[in-house]
């Protein structure tokens, strides 16, 4: 059984007496991932538009989250409650302050680049429907995100946290920001909750809120329950409502590689041959030395489960809501392209755009998000533990 010491986290993937037998627990959850379903949740979720925080839309499509939760047998479901009020002075890029420049830490721009930013434009949405779907405005208030937990077997008070953000913005439907990594998450926690499937550790499955306006679901988790960690309650249960973080594991827009932009601006229309997964830390966070091995774990992964695209580590993590949990436990981010050297140089045409639609991407897009899926799910499995029946 793999200790959940960074520097050992490799070891998790060394053969096993199944393995040897023919019968790798890992490769075996890692089958249970389908395309299809896969697309089949994002297109649920592209149903609510862009679920901007702060609106019906986004609060029915909380709820649904939750019904698809307990649909796939997720165990512990809970919500995290927390107020938002919007900044007397946003940000003029419109993302609390997550805007088209990267952050202190997050690279700088090569080669060619291309216009990007946040579309604020109703009108440039040319679908009456989805432009419909979109109309009501957010308010400030009282906000909600989801979560599920797959309580370890052996160690349930020590645990791995998995999160997408399930709002977005730009009149489109938020497919890939943030459908494809909300979409990810829940398929990780149909196949780890599914009969059979016994982890020595635990996992939460979570879909922040607030993400586009400063990462404020994430902000809010780590205010109310970092504190919590290991305390088993009642004493003598067993149960532990917050178990002791070994790791944050955050997806954020995983469909759309298609290279950098051409002299006139324009990308290949379609998924580059080269198209890889991203997986960042942050270099300069306090827990950048055990980010990195982690990040290195999941390349390992990618490279043993992967099917289609390989993964690429990077240190420039930012803008994302691993970003919060950075200097308190090792925490990276699954995603596209890197943030601020290719998404914030004009590598994604549909980032909050309205053509951040279900419509734009091809079963080539979609599969690079399986692979993230895979890579995840693989990496995971190692680290808790994971066996089958």
């Amino acid at each position: 059984m793999c200790r959940p010491v960074v520097v050992l986290l490799a070891a998790c993937f060394a053969p096993t007496v199944a393995a040897a037998q023919g019968a790798d627990p890992i490769a075996q959850l890692v089958a249970r991932l389908d395309l299809e379903q896969y697309k089949s949740a994002i297109k649920g979720l592209t149903q609510f538009g862009d679920r901007r925080q702060g609106t019906d839309r986004n609060r029915a499509a909380v709820n649904w989250i939750e019904a698809q939760l307990r649909s796939y047998g997720c165990a512990d479901i809970a919500r995290l409650k927390y107020e938002y009020q919007p900044p007397s002075s946003p940000s003029p890029e419109g993302r609390g302050g997550q805007g088209v420049r990267p952050a202190a830490g997050g690279g700088r721009y090569r080669g060619i680049r291309a216009r990007t930013g946040v579309n604020t434009d109703s009108l440039r949405q040319p679908d009456l429907r989805v432009r419909a779907l979109d109309a009501q405005a957010t308010t400030p208030g009282a906000r909600e995100e989801v979560y599920c937990t797959k309580v370890g077997a052996g160690h349930p008070g020590e645990m791995y946290i998995v999160g997408a953000h399930m709002d977005g913005h730009g009149w489109g439907e938020a497919a890939n920001d943030d459908g494809s990594g909300t979409a990810l998450v829940m398929q990780l926690a149909r196949v780890f909750s599914a009969p059979g499937v016994r982890t020595d550790r635990s996992i939460r499955f979570i879909l922040w809120n607030n993400e586009e306006t400063g990462l404020n679901g994430a902000r809010a988790y780590v205010e109310q329950r970092q504190g919590l960690q290991g305390k088993e309650d009642p004493p003598g249960s067993g149960r532990y409502p917050e178990p002791t973080w070994l790791g944050m594991i955050q997806h954020d827009m995983m469909l759309f590689d298609h290279g950098m932009p051409r002299a006139d601006g324009t990308l290949a229309p379609e998924q580059r041959p080269e198209a890889d997964v991203n997986i960042e830390f942050q270099s300069s966070a306090k827990f950048a030395a055990q980010a990195q091995q982690l990040a290195w774990t999941f390349q390992t992964a990618n490279e043993k489960y992967a099917t289609d695209y390989p993964a690429s580590v990077g240190a420039h993590m930012t803008n994302t809501d691993s970003a919060p949990f950075q200097d308190l436990v090792a925490a990276i981010s699954l995603r596209e392209n890197e943030r601020g050297t290719q998404i914030g140089a004009g590598w994604d045409p549909n980032w909050h755009q309205p053509t951040d639609l279900y419509s734009s991407y091809s079963d080539k897009d979609f599969r690079l998000g399986l692979n993230a899926a895979q890579t995840t799910l693989a990496a995971l499995a190692g680290l808790v533990g994971a066996t089958t029946q």
